[in-house]
């Protein structure tokens, strides 16, 4: 359970963030400061999810059993990076 928690959950946190930001309408935040917050978001995950394939593969070449959880945290922190590609 604590790995879920650690690889799944924390990180489709940020994920999850990076949408209420950018569904969030521009008079709220206003849209300078609203891209801004969403830019900050996706550059804190994909940054995350280099670290995360680093130990991954560090762990690959160990042969340690639980790098496919690193791989997996590393798939959910692009989503950010990639939605972020997509709307701009």
């Amino acid at each position: 359970m604590k790995r879920v928690v650690h690889h799944v959950i924390l990180p489709a946190v940020m994920a999850v963030l990076f949408f209420i930001v950018a569904l969030t309408p521009g008079a709220v935040l206003g849209c300078f400061l609203r891209g801004l917050i969403a830019l900050l978001i996706s550059l804190v995950s994909g940054l995350a999810a280099l670290v995360a394939v680093i130990i991954g593969l560090k762990g690959r070449v160990r042969q340690d059993k639980n790098s496919i959880w690193w791989v997996l945290s590393t798939l959910i922190l692009t989503i950010p990076v990639i939605a972020l590609i997509i709307l701009a």
